[in-house]
């Protein structure tokens, strides 16, 4: 998040010229991506990208259903 925050700091002091610049990348990176053929766009999955991130685990109950509070937004007693 860190990272994200910097990139909005430093988009704030650019000139109007230099936002313009930034957009026109922006707009035609997306399109390029966009219209890229099906295997550009989905690349493989990276084995142990997240390694350094720790231990991953799954609770007992992640299959269980949930509860009625849950889909109508209500506190549970």
């Amino acid at each position: 998040m860190a990272d994200l925050q910097e990139l909005i700091r430093a988009v704030d002091e650019l000139n109007v010229s230099e936002v313009r610049q930034l957009y026109d990348h922006i707009v035609e990176t997306r399109g390029q991506i966009l219209n890229a053929p099906e295997q550009v766009r989905s690349r493989p999955r990276v084995l142990g990208l997240f390694e350094h991130t720790g231990e991953t685990w799954m609770s007992d109950d992640f299959d269980d259903e949930l509860p009625d509070s849950f889909w109508l937004g209500e506190d549970e007693a």
